[in-house]
């Protein structure tokens, strides 16, 4: 994937070191929990997707001022008390992550598969 690590490191290096280290640690996370994920940078915006070849786009890590969040396409209809929305959002919630947080891998490898099943 040489191409895709170019284009994340162009991406995170406009964000802070411990911003860029906590979003590469989430893109390897979804990576290691759904390698069938394929994967994309979106340089308008900045983030990075990632879709599945059934359910199409389920999830973006997007680092943004001072955190990274975890941003489930269907979040609206997942049940977790990790994701959260400004109220203004008709379908999608995010998980907000801060540098020296501890992912949650258990609960996100839920939250995939709960997303896919609901898009597939």
């Amino acid at each position: 994937m040489p191409d895709f690590d170019l284009a994340v490191d162009d991406l995170l290096a406009r964000r802070p070191p411990a911003q860029g280290r906590l979003a590469r640690e989430l893109i390897a996370l979804l990576h290691d929990l759904r390698p069938d994920f394929s994967t994309k940078v979106a340089t308008g915006w900045g983030p990075v997707n990632f879709s599945h070849s059934e359910a199409g786009f389920v999830c973006a890590v997007f680092p943004s001022d001072g955190h990274v969040s975890l941003i489930f396409q269907q979040g609206k209809l997942l049940d977790s008390p990790l994701l959260t929305d400004d109220g203004t959002v008709k379908q999608v919630r995010w998980i907000p992550f801060r540098p020296g947080d501890i992912l949650p891998v258990d609960e996100i490898a839920i939250l995939l598969a709960e997303a896919i099943a609901l898009r597939s």
